[in-house]
Parts: structure tokens; sequence; C-alpha cells
């Protein structure tokens, strides 16, 4: 059998073979004879030798290709090494002066780019950093006067400190950019809360805000309207208008803030005549005179941007002090409303800037000075033509009757007017047929006995529900002289609360007596040459955050001089009221009777308005419910009823168990 070279292990190895035969002489002498094979066993070990070689070369090949995926997988796991340490090579880019080496010596402009080193990159890292993040430096803002306001006690020091200073000027200096956005006259939708009178009370604000919004604004429906009066009068001026300017930061298309006679500078700038109760005093003794006058400053800044006054539902109209007399013709479309919208969206009224128009400056003071007409007015001073007459405050102040009202409600289209302004007892008062209600949210510091209340009105629609505060209602954050809780204080803490009215009833008797001819003296007795005077030793350089663009023109004369008015209008706090001394009457403060509210036009003026609507069911009334606590009886009738708060509350409110 001849054997040929079929494969190439088989043929390498039997050219191998015959060429050692050849070399040994073995072979033929041609060296190119095939050879013959004969032997079956040699031929089997033959075949045997080819099939194992083939096999080790197969799996040498297959070892190859092993190699050579793990030096990939390998050289890829070190370059992501490398890439995840390295990152990205910072390049940085510079242009430098330089001169030619030419015997010209040009200068010349050269274009560099070269890597930035370590410290480079470090310094721009720490660059970044302090640039400030706007959310957390507001939100911490925030939470500090939040802070302050749920335990004043525990943040005395901060009340009195730098801080709390340099809080307030970043405060007004956000909010007042909000305050600009906003048109003089604001629009929102019920349900809302109306509030009067504050006037520095942290003790009646805190009793609202335990029972009103407890669960916090942000997470109690509706909204919040205040009808302005912040400051004066009371011991806590500061750590309110804080709270409430921290509110409208955090909530500005929810917290609304309306301008009220005391946000002007010729009023609670009236050290004078208030005291250590006035803002500017308050704001000196805290800070310092330069800290105190800046904070003073701008604070009354924010309030030269307020609204003067807010519409709910297209039905209601709130301001502080009253209607408007009209500046333009009555049957223009829009009215009194549109004369409030041209005022000056920077207005400082009492006194007013150079900028300010004369008739809108009469708008805005008659938004906030005026007051309805007594029935002794409407029955000798008002005009019957106009429905306006001279307030018994004077000064220039107005007062609006009967006539008044029906003009600005018809033309206007609405139901109720809803204003502040004047001290009651009962918390809430109506008049002029029922259409005009004052609230007022204070039940210090105007005269009105220990049974006196503060109250606001809730609005949810075709219902108005007041809540006011018992007298027998006590808190945790205001206490008596002589309360046990004050025992383990020293003079010196006692004296410091005190200053920040956070103890009450520290006066003597004869304290007493000046408070209550504070009330009544008329403004007129105060020398206005001294006004001048001390408002020139406070004027200084102004600082760069004051408003240059607008310039106060204390020559000139405002609609209303304050300097000329009284504090409260004797005998005009509305139809047939008197001046109720409920502690000097022996008598307990009575409820108001609202029976006379027409909810029902309402109702149907509003069908006519906007149609069918859905109304909510709030269940049954339990009328045993609606018993008020305000003469002090049954004040712990409820299991879990806050002690000596009101309980004449919607069902609504009841859900939450104010």
């Amino acid at each position: 059998m001849m054997f040929q070279n079929t494969g190439m292990g088989l043929g390498s190895n039997f050219n191998r073979r015959r060429t050692r035969e050849s070399r040994d002489g073995s072979g033929s002498s041609g060296g190119g004879a095939i050879v013959a094979v004969s032997d079956k066993q040699t031929k089997s070990l033959l075949r045997e030798r080819d099939s194992k070689i083939a096999a080790l070369e197969k799996e040498v090949i297959g070892l190859k290709n092993k190699i050579s995926t793990l030096s990939k997988e390998q050289a890829m796991n070190i370059g992501g090494q490398r890439r995840g340490k390295k990152g990205l090579t910072p390049y940085g880019n510079s242009v430098r002066v330089s001169t030619s080496k030419c015997s010209a010596k040009r200068r010349q402009l050269l274009a560099e780019r070269a890597r930035m080193g370590r410290n480079a990159s470090i310094s721009t890292k720490a660059i970044l950093n302090s640039i400030p993040d706007e959310q957390s430096s507001k939100e911490a803002l925030i939470n500090r006067i939040q802070d302050m306001f749920r335990s004043p006690n525990e943040h005395v020091s901060y009340l009195k400190s730098e801080q709390f200073a340099k809080d307030l000027v970043k405060l007004n200096k956000r909010v007042r950019t909000i305050l600009e956005d906003e048109p003089r006259c604001v629009f929102l939708q019920s349900p809302a809360y109306v509030f009067g009178d504050i006037h520095g009370n942290l003790e009646d604000l805190h009793f609202f805000s335990d029972n009103v919004w407890n669960l916090g604004m942000s997470l109690t429906a509706g909204n919040f309207v205040f009808l302005g009066d912040y400051v004066d009068r009371g011991m806590s001026c500061l750590e309110v208008v804080a709270y409430l300017l921290a509110m409208k930061l955090m909530l500005p298309q929810k917290v609304f803030l309306l301008r009220g006679n005391h946000e002007t500078r010729d009023v609670n700038g009236w050290e004078e005549h208030y005291g250590a109760r006035s803002f500017i005093y308050q704001c000196r003794e805290r800070f310092g005179d330069d800290l105190g006058y800046r904070v003073w400053e701008m604070t009354n800044s924010t309030f030269d941007r307020m609204p003067l006054s807010a519409v709910i539902d297209q039905d209601i109209f709130c301001v502080h002090g009253g209607i408007p007399r009209p500046v333009s013709d009555a049957k223009v479309e829009g009215g009194r409303i549109k004369d409030i919208l041209n005022v000056s969206k920077v207005a400082g009224i009492n006194p007013p800037y150079e900028h300010e128009d004369d008739d809108y400056q009469q708008v805005a003071s008659d938004c906030i000075w005026s007051d309805p007409a007594s029935e002794d007015q409407e029955n000798h001073s008002v005009d019957r033509r106009t429905g306006y007459g001279d307030s018994l405050r004077g000064g220039g102040a107005i007062c609006f009757g009967h006539k008044a009202v029906t003009n600005f409600l018809e033309q206007q289209g609405f139901s109720y007017i809803m204003r502040a302004h004047e001290a009651h007892a009962e918390g809430v008062a109506v008049s002029k047929g029922a259409r005009v209600f004052t609230v007022f949210s204070t039940s210090k510091d105007h005269n009105q006995g220990n049974n006196a209340m503060a109250g606001c009105i809730l609005i949810d629609f075709e219902k108005m529900q007041v809540i006011n505060r018992s007298p027998a209602y006590r808190n945790q954050y205001v206490h008596r002289r002589d309360s046990v809780s004050l025992a383990m204080l020293s003079e010196a803490e006692i004296k410091e609360r005190v200053q920040l009215g956070l103890i009450e009833g520290g006066h003597s008797a004869e304290d007493d007596e000046d408070e209550g001819e504070f009330e009544e003296e008329e403004w007129e007795e105060f020398d206005e040459d001294d006004l001048e005077t001390s408002r020139e030793e406070m004027m200084g350089d102004s600082s760069a955050d004051d408003d240059e663009e607008y310039v106060l023109d204390e020559r000139r004369k405002s609609s209303v001089d304050p300097g000329r008015t009284t504090s409260s209008p004797p005998g005009s706090s509305h139809d047939n009221h008197d001046r109720f001394d409920a502690e000097g009457s022996g008598m307990p403060a009575k409820r108001i009777d609202f029976s006379g509210v027409d909810t029902e036009h309402r109702r149907n003026s509003k069908r006519d308005k906007r149609g069918k609507f859905d109304s909510i069911d709030e269940g049954e009334e339990d009328d045993d419910d609606e018993e008020s606590t305000v003469n002090g009886d049954d004040m712990y009738d409820e299991e879990n009823q806050e002690p000596g708060a009101s309980t004449s509350m919607s069902p609504a409110m009841k859900k939450f168990q104010l």
C-alpha cells in the first residue's frame, strides 16, 4: 500500500523521519522516494500519534484564545480604574501680555492652555461652596422665626441678639419684593380667615395659632387675611412682625398682610406718645440706636409696599379703616377698586413720598383711617348726598354712613365690608344694617377690661363663622407676674421678660392710671416740633439697603394728620354702641347676635353671579355645641377641649377639635 501526505501532522512527521533516514543513509539515495508501509501495527501507531498531535494543537489554540480574552479584560479593568481615579483633567485657559523677543519688543497677547494643579481645583471648589444656597438660607431663616414663636421663653437671648436684628433685615428684604408684585387690592377665594388689629400682642396671636392653624398655616385649608395694625401698644411688636413676615415669605399665595394706619412712620415712630409701647422704641431699646433705627426703617419700607385692601369671593371687601371717597367717576368700570389699584405700589402715606399723587394719597389715607359714622353723626354731620363726613378722630380723617356704604356695595357688586381699626370688647361688632363687620384680634391695651375678647371671622363661601378668645383662656407663653412658674427666675430675668412682653402684670397702679390717660388724650396736645427734632436726630446717612429712588417729603401734608387725631373716636364704635368696660361695670361680656346678618341675600347674589354650585355637606349641627363659653362657664365642658376656648365654631373646625 502506498501512503501519501494527506495531513499536516502526519505529513510533517513523515518528512522529518525521511530527513533523518536520509542523514543516516537508511533512505534512498534520491531522497524523494515514497516509503511503502505494509505493517498494520506500524500504521495504527502512526494514526494514534497523529490524533494526539491534532488534539494537542487544538488545545494550544484554545489556550491562546483564552489568554487573549483575559488580556483584554485585564486591560479594560486597568483602564477603568485609572479613569475612575483620575477623572477629567482640569485645564485652564489664560491670556497674558508678553513682549516679543525681536528688537522691536512689541507687546502681544498670548493665549495659554495649561493643566490646572490641585491647589487651583481646591480653590475653585471653595469658591463654589461659598456661593449661598438661596432655598436653604430661606428655610433656615423661617425655621429660626418659627422656633422663636413656638417657645419665646426659650429664646430670650436670641430675641435681644444682633442675629435677630439681622434676621429681621433679611425678612424685610425678601418680603418687600413679594409685596411689590401684589396689586394694591388683592383678590382671593374662600375659605379665608380674617383677622383685625394685633398691636404687638403675642399672647392673642398664639391663641389663634393654637386653635385656628394648630397644624401650621401650610396644612390648614384656606387663606389668611390680616387687616393691619401689627405694631404699637403691645410689648411684642418685633416678634409679631417677624412671625407674620416669615409666614408671608413661606406662603406668599396663602397669607395676605394689609396695611393699617400704624404701618406708617408718623404713627409707629411717635415714641413721645406711645412710650415703651411704640415700635421705634422697642427697635432702639432692643438693638441700640443705630441698628434699631435701621430695623425700624427697613420694616417701614416693607409696610410701604403692603396692599390696602382685599376682595374675597368677589363679594366681601376687606380693608383696615373703611371705604375711600371716589376719585374717578363712580359710573366708570371698576369704580373705587380701580382707584385703589391706581395707588402707588410704594406709598409712604404719613408722610407721603414725593412721587405720590394727591388724589390717590387721599384714597390710601381713607382706606387706613376712616370709621363708620355713629348714629349721632348720621343725623348731624354726615353729608346726605355723599354719605361721608368728618370723623370724630379729627385731623382730616373721615367717617362713612349708610348712604356711602349702600353706594359702594351697589357700585362694586359686593355684599359686606370687613374692617378693623376700632376696639371692641366682644372681638367682633356689626354696624350699618349688619353690612359692616369690625374685627379686633387683640384683647389688651385698649381699655376694654379683663373680659375683653380677641376675635376673627372665618368666611367659608356663604357661611361666616366668628371665632373669639374667651377671657378664661390661658396659654403657656405669657405669664402673670405672680405666676408660680416664675418662682425660679431672678429679678433680672423677670425684668428682661417683662420688656419682651412675656410677663404681664408687672406694672403699678400708677402705670394703670397713665395707661387710661394714654387712651383718652388727644394727639393735638403733642408739640409737633418735638417730633421733627427727634426724627432729625435719628436720621443718619442712608444705607445701601434703603430705597434711593423714593424720597419722603416730610414738609408735604397728607390727607390725614396723625398729630391732630385722637387715639380712638369716643362713642363711635358702631351704631348705638358706647365703649363697654366689662370689668368696671361688673357685667360679663355678652355674645354678639349675628341673626341680623342676611346670609340668604349673599347666597342668592352668589348664585346670580356664578350660577349653580356644589356645597359641601358638613353634617347636621348640634345645638348644644353652639353654646359659647365667653363668660368663663363650662370651660372644661368637653373632653380634649382647649380650656376656655369658644365653642361657637363650624363643624369643619370641630373636626380638628379646636
